[in-house]
């Protein structure tokens, strides 16, 4: 039989992967590399994954919790993350509905709401009411949503103890968080977090009635944080932060004094700092792009997430210098572009031009861009200089808006392969991608770079924050020689 032309077959794998994003049925985490659960580009063979009908679960028989495919519970984990549940939260619902298996033992489809009453009045008396509420989520997920049980929507084993009238729930605050920040147009991550503190905080105080919370119940938290969990200090201010964004942005409330409260205590701490020996090493030994990103680390003094977020755009070869938007605080600044780095960059570039020309070709090559910027640029998220210098592998769904696009590199490919590196070389240090910024400010004070220049580089708000550097120069107190010598 005749094989059909290799054209023939690159049009059915675009119009499967395309039906496969239609119908939804995988939904990724946005910036991740998808090493575990990609679309790959050259085969329809999903790994880790499965199809719609061996995904089905009204066909899926559970006989026992060692017996229990894993693959079966990647569905209902993807499943949760199609809902909108990050990656631990999904992490855990799988394993409450593992405990809930191996508490009926029998098929979960001929499983009653009695059982699980059954199981959540057994946990209520083992466990925190914070636990107890993430188990009822989760079977809610699973029965009412991802089996679809016809006795849930009938008699629903799984509402939540009664709170009064009108009193807004965990949940519906989650909601209203979400819609809060992103009309604010913070960032997914500063959502992401500021859910869980809230969450965090609803559940130390046993789901109290929210219009009941006063300012001594921050407190009382706050303490909770310093004194028995031993936050550090930062922790504990995101903690605040987010509260008192609930309280200001949802709960149209007064947060009011909260007077001394016990706070974890900031160390003064020293930055870790590579000589330059050590750096070159460093640089020499990484392979491929992971060099080029590390490179424009040290020599640019960039932020990991400024590094990973670069736009073909702010990359200037004729004036010497790179763009960074959107830093820090939501500031713009401009820093140096290392002339080591011009050819290999060029060569990068020359990368994402073929492989934005392939997107396009296959209908896609959109790009995440501002809201604002998108809605008044139509089309603008498919133009070349807007992609990414350093973008992923594989497309991406995003979780905001559910559009199929190629976002940067996951940064923790990078963090990781630093690690790796540095430890392999030898390096009896903490590195950390961070430590090529603090390797970049210090050898420029090294050189004679006066201090306000180095803090316009780094793009510091306070002078303050770069005086720090000051204190890891070999000038004065290292220059003394010991006695013992």
């Amino acid at each position: 039989m005749a094989m059909p032309a290799t054209n023939n077959i690159d049009q059915i794998l675009n119009r499967l992967r395309i039906a496969v994003w239609q119908r939804n049925y995988y939904e990724y985490i946005i910036g991740n590399e998808f090493e575990t659960s990609c679309i790959r580009e050259s085969t329809i063979n999903y790994p880790h994954e499965w199809n719609r009908d061996e995904c089905n679960p009204s066909e899926t028989k559970l006989v026992s919790a060692s017996e229990i495919n894993n693959d079966r519970w990647k569905c209902y984990y993807d499943f949760a993350l199609k809902t909108g549940a990050s990656a631990k939260d999904a992490r855990s619902y799988v394993q409450w509905a593992k405990q809930f298996f191996d508490y009926i033992k029998q098929p979960l489809r001929e499983c009653s709401a009695n059982d699980v009453k059954g199981f959540i009045g057994q946990l209520s008396s083992s466990v925190e009411a914070g636990q107890v509420e993430q188990a009822r989520d989760a079977l809610k997920l699973l029965f009412r949503d991802f089996l679809k049980v016809p006795w849930f929507k009938s008699h629903s084993p799984l509402t939540s103890p009664k709170r009064g009238g009108g009193i807004l729930e965990a949940e519906q605050i989650s909601e209203k968080i979400q819609r809060e920040i992103r009309y604010l147009h913070y960032s997914i991550r500063t959502e992401q977090a500021y859910v869980q503190w809230v969450r965090r905080f609803m559940n130390f105080h046993k789901l109290k009635p929210v219009d009941d919370i006063t300012a001594g119940d921050v407190k009382a938290y706050l303490e909770h944080l310093a004194v028995n969990k031993r936050v550090s200090a930062s922790t504990q201010n995101q903690a605040l932060n987010a509260l008192v964004f609930l309280f200001e942005h949802i709960l149209k409330k007064d947060l009011g004094e909260l007077g001394e409260f016990t706070r974890a205590r900031r160390p003064v701490r020293l930055p870790v700092v590579l000589a330059r020996e050590e750096t070159d090493k460093l640089l020499d030994a990484l392979p491929g792009t992971y060099a080029l990103m590390a490179g424009l680390l040290y020599g640019s003094g960039l932020r990991l997430m400024e590094c990973i977020r670069l736009r073909v755009k702010d990359i200037d070869f004729a004036q010497n210098h790179i763009i960074v938007r959107d830093g820090k605080g939501q500031k713009d600044r401009i820093t140096i572009l290392p002339k080591r780095f011009h050819k290999p960059l060029r060569e990068q570039i020359e990368i994402v031009k073929r492989l934005h020309d392939e997107d396009l070709a296959k209908g896609g090559g959109e790009v995440w861009l501002w809201p604002s910027l998108e809605h008044k640029y139509k089309s603008a998220a498919k133009e070349f200089i807007w992609q990414y210098v350093f973008p992923a592998n594989n497309l991406s769904v995003d979780p905001r808006s559910s559009r199929v696009r190629r976002h940067h590199v996951n940064e923790n490919s990078l963090q990781k392969e630093i690690k790796k590196t540095s430890q392999a070389l030898g390096i009896n240090k903490r590195v950390s991608c961070h430590t090529l910024r603090h390797s970049f400010a210090t050898h420029l004070l090294e050189n004679g770079y006066d201090i306000r220049t180095v803090q316009e580089l780094l793009g510091h708000v306070d002078v303050s924050t770069t005086m720090i550097y000051t204190h890891v120069l070999n000038t004065p107190g290292l220059a003394v020689r010991s006695p013992v010598d």
